[in-house]
């Protein structure tokens, strides 16, 4: 079998017995990634030689004897979003076309320090405002799947390579879905952990009080080990929580028997198609064989939580976009006019897409004197009536299980003209930024040559639990065995 089709964990393992060396693992994986971008294009930079130099320095390491950690010669590739030293950084932003940055993001370090070898930097919409990786100001991202879909987004460009068997592991930033979404459209395993768990520094900011970095794979055990590698405290983010970690991969007890698996009505509302609706029901009945209990439950506040969003988030991007002004670092457009409003006027003209453009657009206005209560204050309320929804749910629910998605992956180009058609593409998983809570999607089905996903919430800091669910609904179906035709 090829080394890209077994999972991190066993491709660890190996490396450890030293059946095969982290070189020739990088180079299967290079030669992979070089093989299908053109029909893909998963990435941004692909970092192939500082890749093959730092798996021959790991496999010195190893013939002296050293302890090259966790994830010692894995590769894994790298949301262009996050801060490698001397590697570009772009947002897949024209702003950020040409910027290299001069430090590593907190998530970088812990990769680094547990043996991972970074082969590149994925594609994204643009600042992470998207649903679909068509908003990058580079190239849209094809869904391995069918390469006439797109792949989801915003982590669009990680969760393909994932799925295409580029990498066996990547990281992605989920700020209303962004990590799950493009999981459940391409078939892999993807979790959004408890907002505070991972450090977000280094993470180049949308909205802070909603981003959250996590992991992407085929398996949910390659999650939890990617999981355990990132998590933990950080003091150079304020909003970093400390507390010991439990182990991720001792949760996979296989064993769901006596849990309550809670069915929230409004995620089953109109939109969601019954193909989805038949597969999520099916994977709860699953669950429910297994020994879960299922209860049906009401979360009305959740319905509002797609508006509530689309102010809280441009409010919040509107503020951390200020920085790119063409002064500091970034785009600065020579012919800049006569003074500093004009030059940073048309550099952020120049430098931003639509998408981008228009979302600081309303977050300015919402902001603005005379509408800040009437739009951004009234929206934080409204966040506050969704999180006690969720506060109830799990008063009677010990995970809650939804769609990750109401359609499967739509066409490329299909929703580009219309703007609400494409944010409905997240309003199963927005509830959940909302609140802060973690959320795992995996494969629960297929319609048409296309993945369906299976969204687990869980409690504030209770990876451990979904881990648990996920992997044992994982072991009793066959649905990460199926593979992308590419």
């Amino acid at each position: 079998m090829s080394l890209t089709e077994l999972p991190a964990v066993q491709i660890a393992a190996r490396i450890q017995a030293k059946q095969v060396s982290c070189r020739e693992v990088a180079d299967e994986f290079l030669a992979r990634i070089e093989a299908l971008e053109p029909q893909v294009a998963a990435f941004i930079t692909v970092s192939a030689d500082e890749a093959r130099k730092r798996a021959d320095s790991l496999d010195r390491r190893l013939a002296a004897g050293e302890d090259i950690g966790a994830l010692g010669g894995v590769p894994i590739a790298l949301k262009d979003n996050l801060c490698a030293k001397g590697q570009k950084t772009t947002c897949a932003s024209k702003m950020l076309e040409n910027f290299v940055s001069p430090y590593d993001a907190h998530v970088v370090q812990r990769l680094l320090s547990d043996g991972a070898v970074l082969v590149g930097k994925t594609n994204m919409d643009e600042f992470g405002m998207g649903s679909s990786t068509e908003n990058s100001a580079f190239f849209p991202t094809r869904n391995p799947w069918n390469t006439s879909r797109v792949p989801g987004g915003s982590s669009g460009g990680s969760t393909a390579s994932v799925a295409a068997r580029q990498v066996p592991l990547a990281l992605g930033s989920d700020t209303g879905g962004s990590i799950r979404q493009p999981a459940g459209f391409c078939g892999c395993v993807g979790l959004k952990p408890t907002y505070g768990l991972v450090s977000r520094y280094g993470l180049v900011a949308f909205a802070s009080s909603l981003d959250q970095i996590g992991p992407l794979a085929n398996s949910v055990e390659d999650a939890a080990l990617l999981l355990q590698s990132i998590a933990g405290h950080d003091k150079r983010d304020s909003t970093s929580i400390n507390r010991a970690l439990p182990d991720y991969r001792a949760a996979l007890t296989g064993d769901v028997r006596g849990l309550r698996i809670g069915i929230p009505s409004q995620f089953f509302a109109q939109g969601v198609s019954s193909a989805v609706q038949n597969a999520v029901h099916a994977a709860i009945d699953q669950l429910v064989e297994m020994g879960a209990q299922a209860v049906e439950i009401s979360m009305p506040t959740t319905e509002y939580a797609l508006s509530c969003y689309y102010i809280i988030a441009p409010s919040e991007a509107s503020s951390n976009l200020a920085r790119y002004d063409g002064v500091k670092y970034g785009l600065r457009v020579v012919e800049s006019g006569d003074d500093v409003i004009q030059m940073a006027s048309r550099t952020r003209a120049a430098g931003f897409g639509h998408e981008v453009q228009h979302r600081i657009l309303i977050g300015t206005h919402a902001l603005s004197s005379g509408f800040y209560d009437a739009y951004y204050a009234k929206a934080q309320k409204v966040r506050t009536l969704i999180r006690r929804d969720f506060d109830a749910a799990f008063e009677k629910c010990d995970v809650l299980a939804t769609p990750t998605t109401p359609t499967t992956a739509f066409a490329l180009g299909e929703k580009v003209g219309d703007p609400l058609a494409m944010k409905l593409a997240d309003v199963c998983t927005i509830p959940i930024n909302m609140a802060g809570l973690p959320a795992l999607s995996l494969p629960c089905g297929m319609d048409n040559g296309l993945s369906i996903g299976l969204q687990l919430i869980g409690r504030l800091l209770d990876e451990s639990t979904l881990l648990r669910v996920a992997g044992a609904y994982e072991d009793a179906t066959q649905w990460r065995e199926m593979r992308p035709t590419l």
